[in-house]
């Protein structure tokens, strides 16, 4: 079968490729890619091509498909599988395989497995792994979003307390306590800020930072200060471009107690020492955001380490509990993490829009595999629908759901986009 995929054959060199897939084996899945959204991840191992860690050392003779961020449709199921998967059932994928001691990973390391291609060849490990899950939902773009969501599950879970002198680690955030998220107006940030607000596991107040006043208002929109509340949770947004002592002001907010949880979403050198800066006896801070620099690193006070028992962790992905509890929650409309895409395009627009995803403001940038559409964002839509009557019709149905993306606006442009 033929496939079209964009695929990675070396630094910075990302192209749409047509190409044969090889014969399906008995311990294979074929599956039809749906929509695939875009990780600053797959920039990441983009730019770095074989020095990341996860892509391999031959890449010009063996290119990769990028991606890992799908939902998809089973199309055929090898002999092995026929007991638990069928055809035509809906699946997304844990790419964070935890496979020994391998780091091969979808999106970053497989031939013929990755986000940004129309059908795609699962192999064993995915499946032997239990990585390949069973997916219910109506709308696919649910599906791709559920692998961020579990790595902002994941996050939360790798947060722990201590209880005094038993040696022991308390995991999670502290219940009915004080939590921040800095630079959290992003994409990631408003996933965590709606699995803050509505997991059972709540902070009585939470402060969320950033230096852009249109995110943090479209956050304000998405996630209102008075649903927070009806939630049982206190919501500050903070814009803090300009503040001289922006510490000052976040211990204020906080009655001068400081944070039990802060979650940084952004590498960036102040923003680390910020969170440090605010936290509390026996203060957890997670640095979320990946640095693409090797020897990133910021100033920690070591006395609060030592004396206030301050601590520090890293998550990089979730895990497939995490993923199952995303779609449990996307599913029981719990969470609603569409709010995190701000641009639809097309399989075409994929190798450009990675390559140049750190200057493309807005969220997440959704990439529907089977479709032909320059990268497009839902404010555009009522512009563009000035001329276009396609665009007319997707802004009158995103308008609304608060210029959201949806299962109708979803179901519409699948029937009615150009096949690529």
């Amino acid at each position: 079968m033929k496939t079209k995929a964009v695929r990675l054959h070396g630094k910075g060199d990302l192209k749409l490729d047509e190409f044969d897939l090889p014969p399906l084996r008995d311990d294979e899945i074929l599956a039809h890619i749906i929509c695939n959204s875009i990780c600053m991840s797959s920039y990441k191992a983009a730019i770095k091509g074989e020095e990341h860690k996860r892509v391999p050392s031959d890449l010009k003779n063996n290119p990769i498909i990028i991606g890992h961020e799908f939902c998809g449709e089973i199309i055929e199921v090898g002999r092995k599988w026929r007991h638990k998967f069928e055809q035509g059932e809906r699946f997304v994928l844990q790419p964070a395989l935890n496979y020994r001691e391998t780091s091969r990973t979808p999106g970053y390391s497989f031939r013929y497995l990755g986000g940004n291609a129309t059908y795609v060849i699962i192999p064993e490990i995915v499946i032997e792994t239990d990585c390949l899950l069973k997916y219910n939902g109506e709308a696919y773009f649910a599906g791709s979003l559920a692998e961020p969501m579990s790595c902002i599950i994941g996050a939360f879970r790798e947060m722990y307390h201590t209880n005094p002198g038993r040696h022991e680690h308390i995991i999670g955030i502290e219940e009915g306590g004080n939590m921040a998220i800095l630079g959290g107006a992003g994409p990631m940030g408003l996933g965590a800020i709606d699995y803050a607000v509505h997991n059972p596991r709540k902070p009585e107040l939470l402060v969320v930072t950033d230096i852009d006043s249109v995110r943090i208002n479209r956050a304000r929109q998405v996630y209102p200060e008075k649903e927070a509340e009806i939630n049982g949770v206190r919501l500050e947004y903070v814009n803090t471009e300009g503040m001289e002592l922006p510490e000052k002001y976040l211990l204020r907010l906080s009655g001068n107690k400081g944070y039990n949880d802060v979650m940084v979403f952004a590498p960036i050198q102040e923003l680390v020492e910020l969170g440090d800066k605010v936290l509390t006896k026996d203060g957890c801070l997670n640095f979320f955001a990946g640095p693409t620099e090797m020897n990133f690193s910021a100033m920690i006070n070591f006395y609060n380490l030592h004396y206030e028992s301050t601590h520090f962790v890293g998550t990089s992905g979730g895990n497939t509990e995490d993923m199952r509890e995303a779609i449990i929650l996307m599913q029981e409309e719990k969470i609603n993490p569409a709010a995190m895409i701000t641009h639809i395009g097309g399989l075409n627009t994929v190798a450009d829009t990675i390559l140049s995803l750190p200057s493309i403001p807005g969220g997440k940038k959704l990439i529907y595999t089977s479709i032909e559409l320059e990268l497009t964002s839902i404010d555009e839509f009522k512009l563009k629908g000035k001329k276009d009557p396609f665009f007319a019709d997707l802004h009158e149905i995103t308008a609304k759901n608060k210029n959201i993306w949806c299962l109708e606006a979803e179901q519409y442009l699948l029937k009615y986009a150009k096949k690529i």
